[in-house]
């Protein structure tokens, strides 16, 4: 499927404040994959498929991801919405066509991020927090930071998700609080050294 194709199936499956945020994001993407030196085609790919599955229902998140034999742990049980990472690698694989494991690795974690993100995977998680429409306390201050450090703003990002996810009494994902303290952990380690 060409990305004209790709683009055409999102405009057709997505609301149009959801897919304008996806053209944003593959701006910002792209941005920050030149700036990283990492692979356009793969940052542009990763960024415009990145919530294929964003509009499915909390019911058919959960049944998708039952489908393909997904890990579901108690809490993306109780907060479904956390799954459309991991059921959007899914369907970019089996309704985009896309096969390489950086892109659909760089779709599954965009949510929640993991311990030993690739450089992708952070564009991917960066780029949905500070795309151009993006309107909250410390955006701007994100976006410098994104282009200066990558794993800094990477921690800055996380910290904002936690204490907002925090001051609105949700549920914070254990896969967030081990990617802050890994990147954390790894600042410590290079001083050290």
């Amino acid at each position: 499927m060409t990305e004209k194709q790709m683009k055409k199936k999102l405009k057709g499956e997505l609301k149009p404040k959801r897919y304008q945020h996806t053209l944003n994001v593959v701006k910002s993407a792209e941005h920050l994959a030149t700036r990283y030196s990492c692979d356009l085609e793969q940052a542009r790919l990763g960024a415009l498929l990145h919530d294929c599955a964003k509009n499915y229902s909390g019911e058919k998140l959960l049944s998708v991801s039952a489908s393909a034999h997904l890990d579901i742990d108690d809490i993306t049980r109780i907060e479904p919405q956390l799954l459309h990472g991991p059921v959007g690698a899914v369907v970019a694989r089996e309704a985009y066509g896309i096969t390489e494991d950086a892109i659909l690795d760089a779709i599954h974690y965009h949510t929640t991020g993991r311990v030993g993100m690739s450089t992708l995977e952070k564009i991917i998680y960066l780029a949905d927090f500070i795309e151009e429409d993006r309107n909250y306390p410390g955006v701007e201050q994100l976006r410098a930071c994104a282009m200066e450090d990558l794993d800094r703003a990477m921690i800055l990002a996380f910290s904002n998700t936690i204490r907002y996810i925090a001051s609105i009494g949700g549920l914070i994902h254990p896969s967030t609080v081990d990617a802050r303290n890994s990147l954390i952990l790894g600042q410590i380690q290079e001083k050290i050294e």
